[in-house]
């Protein structure tokens, strides 16, 4: 008996009936931290681990809590993109890289242009006056031997300048000035052309720096757009935005359409002529055109590079663009105008120029054309794009609506005088 008391030493034991019933002992301090206090720490830190483990891993962390657009962008250093439905990490100093590869690439290639004018004034006494006009623009080196691409009307002024008070000649000098070379540069114009507004100088250089164009036709919606030329005679200025929208149709004040990449890159007086190029310093396009008044901010347009190519060659060869013509003035006619004049929908012939591929086709004054290449057509513009898209001598079916009667032509487009 003695030595089972000792072996049972943790439990007492009472008497009951005479026989021993073994009871546990009372809990000491010590044994409430065994059997309490420490599962509960223990359970409480492994909680601990669980959720910041989840939170450490994005996807687990935006179930948990979702994302919000107040909450700070994370920068990823490791120039590696997600794209698991949350915000997407970007490297800023990526694009700062960007913008300053681009700006290194281009601005060897850019030119500030100067043209001075004599503007004739006519004086009180029935006598003429002349004083001397300046203008600045841009230009985009295209060949190591001193050929500068930039826009028609940098170089030539236009009606629109002139009033009935004054007339402005053409340029009477035009200078150019290379990036990092004080130097100016005389310059003589090769060609130009009004309907595209392009046109191409020359400075009696060699060894420039050409620029490389892109391939226009891939441009995308959003991606990165840099303008580079000499807004303001602040030569070799850049400015950075997106492109906005491809294939744009606008109007000049002159009446001329244009289809153009649309940009909000920062574009001012004297930037017609330069470079909107891609992230890789290659041109996309030529800045031409921008909107400007009250409310109307960050839109500005350029002439694709890719549709100024066959332009430029020509210009340089032939000092000109060799272009078809057919030699009619025509008006549309809608359904309304149709109706109203008893005719049919189409384009009614207005005159027929003499001598022209129209007159020796068989076209007539008073002909209404309603198809072209077997397509129907309705205004002069549709005529002029598909006789745009042949060549000098190419053979166009054309159908008209003569006095009531349709009849089917065949002219060869000849060369637009």
């Amino acid at each position: 008996m003695e030595n089972n008391e000792k072996k049972d030493a943790k439990f007492k034991t009472v008497q009951v009936n005479g026989k021993p019933i073994y009871e546990k002992k009372s809990k000491s301090s010590s044994g409430f931290g065994k059997t309490v206090l420490i599962p509960f720490v223990s359970g409480a830190l492994g909680c601990v681990v669980i959720i910041g483990t989840c939170f450490g891993v994005p996807s687990i962390k935006n179930k948990l809590i979702g994302t919000s657009s107040n909450n700070p962008i994370s920068i990823n250093t490791d120039n590696t993109t997600k794209s698991e439905g949350y915000v997407q990490q970007v490297n800023l100093s990526n694009f700062s890289d960007t913008a300053v590869y681009a700006a290194n690439k281009i601005l060897p290639s850019i030119v500030g242009i100067n043209i001075e004018y004599t503007v004739n004034v006519p004086s009180f006494f029935g006598k003429t006056g002349t004083s001397s006009a300046t203008a600045s623009g841009s230009g985009i080196i295209i060949s190591e031997d001193g050929y500068i691409l930039t826009n028609n009307h940098v170089v030539s002024s236009s009606s629109s300048e002139s009033n009935s008070y004054y007339q402005i000649s053409e340029a009477t000098k035009i200078t150019v000035k290379l990036f990092n070379d004080e130097t100016e540069y005389v310059a003589t114009i090769v060609g130009q052309d009004e309907q595209t507004d392009l046109a191409v100088i020359k400075i009696d250089k060699s060894g420039l720096t050409k620029a490389e164009f892109a391939d226009s036709d891939s441009v995308k919606v959003g991606e990165f757009a840099m303008a580079v030329g000499n807004p303001v005679n602040m030569t070799s200025t850049v400015t950075t935005g997106i492109v906005s929208a491809v294939n744009r149709t606008i109007s000049d004040s002159d009446g001329k359409t244009y289809k153009c990449i649309q940009t909000d890159a920062a574009i001012n007086s004297g930037n017609s002529g330069g470079a909107l190029v891609n992230s890789e310093g290659k041109v996309i396009g030529i800045n031409t055109l921008k909107l400007s008044g009250t409310g109307i901010e960050g839109i500005g347009f350029a002439i694709p590079i890719n549709s100024t190519t066959d332009v430029t060659s020509q210009l340089i060869q032939y000092s000109k663009v060799k272009r078809p013509f057919i030699g009619i003035s025509g008006i549309d006619l809608d359904d309304e105008t149709a109706k109203r004049y008893n005719l049919v929908i189409g384009i009614y012939v207005k005159s027929v120029e003499d001598f022209s591929a129209a007159e020796k086709g068989g076209l007539k004054a008073g002909d209404v054309i309603i198809e072209v290449e077997g397509k129907s057509i309705k205004t002069m513009d549709e005529l002029n794009e598909i006789k745009n898209s042949h060549q000098i001598g190419d053979n166009l079916k054309i159908k008209i609506n003569r006095d009531g009667n349709e009849k089917e032509l065949t002219i060869t487009l000849g060369e637009q005088p």
